[in-house]
């Protein structure tokens, strides 16, 4: 962090730019974080999928079963691992708000660029009830600060208490992980004051060339969708960005087996079915060269038949 908290807003809006990938945690064989394999895919990140910035410790990195220390020492690994090449943008919430804080003020130390933070989620809150857990957690650190409003916390975030904190000078974006419409519905309300991002691919797209987005604030789909030899979605995105919509529209086009495969696999199957798509995840980057593995319990890992399965998809759109 190289910015004064009340510039948290103008340094978000300078930064956050192009692709930014959500990581997975690497497990070893004895189900510690394998700090190795972790600092070996922000290098395939960078090198191999050209990234523009890496969200940790998040849903992706299965935050819910690491334990403090390992959540701080993912945090380090990552960012030293980064070498400054691209911000990195760490996941410190927890339950409590002392402990988001403490998770918070040490990603600072550590080098993080800015900090992002989940609700509390348990147990339920009233609006009031959450605001004064936001305030406590956002008057005690100066990093600046997104939001993160997912259907993977319980609960959506409600418009008027994000109205609220968006006004709050180190709160600089909301990652929105709903549905569309509840994106639209919070860049018209908060979109002059904070970035909002919307972590879908299937409308990255039409949120550059409709909405004015300049960052794709993240997802898995950068480091799953492409690899060394193909990278449609990274030259569409570039092509988005320099104003080439028709261009950029017809190379969006060739991904749409890889979407399909998507809608089989990973997200689909939470929408349809509930089933947590990160074993799924793991799996494929697995099988694209990065560390992959098991997931910690409770999610179940990917079968065997599966795993074969899913590498006979993958090699038939040609990521493999």
């Amino acid at each position: 962090m190289d910015y004064a908290r009340d510039s948290a807003k103008r340094a978000a809006r300078e930064r956050f730019h192009g692709l930014w990938a959500a990581m997975t945690t690497p497990f070893d064989a004895t189900g510690g974080v394998d700090q190795e394999a972790l600092a070996a895919d922000v290098e395939h990140l960078s090198d191999v999928v050209g990234v523009d910035g890496i969200f940790c410790t998040g849903v992706m990195g299965e935050f819910w079963s690491l334990t403090g220390a390992e959540r701080r020492s993912a945090v380090e690994v990552i960012v030293a691992a980064a070498r400054g090449r691209f911000p990195v943008l760490a996941h410190t919430g927890s339950h409590g708000a002392r402990e988001t804080i403490e998770m918070t003020r040490h990603a600072t130390e550590a080098g993080a660029d800015f900090a992002v933070i989940i609700n509390p989620y348990y147990p339920a809150a009233s609006e009031q009830g959450l605001r004064r857990w936001f305030m406590e957690v956002l008057d005690s650190v100066d990093i600046g600060v997104w939001l993160f409003d997912t259907n993977y916390s319980g609960m959506s975030l409600p418009l008027t208490l994000i109205d609220r904190l968006a006004d709050v000078e180190n709160v600089c974006g909301i990652k929105v992980g709903h549905d569309h419409s509840r994106y639209l519905k919070t860049l018209a309300l908060v979109g002059d004051r904070i970035l909002v991002c919307e972590p879908n691919e299937t409308t990255w797209l039409e949120n550059v060339r409709d909405h004015g987005q300049t960052v794709f604030m993240s997802s898995a789909a950068p480091y799953l969708y492409q690899n060394a030899s193909w990278q449609p979605m990274r030259e569409y995105t570039r092509l988005a960005l320099e104003g080439d919509f028709d261009k950029a529209a017809e190379v969006s086009a060739t991904l749409d087996p890889v979407r399909e495969l998507n809608s089989k696999w990973l997200h689909g199957r939470w929408a349809r079915d509930r089933v947590n798509p990160v074993p799924y995840i793991k799996d494929w980057a697995g099988l694209l060269g990065l560390s992959g593995g098991d997931v910690r319990a409770p999610l179940d890992p990917v079968t065997a038949a599966e795993h074969e399965e899913l590498s006979r998809d993958l090699a038939r759109v040609g990521l493999r």
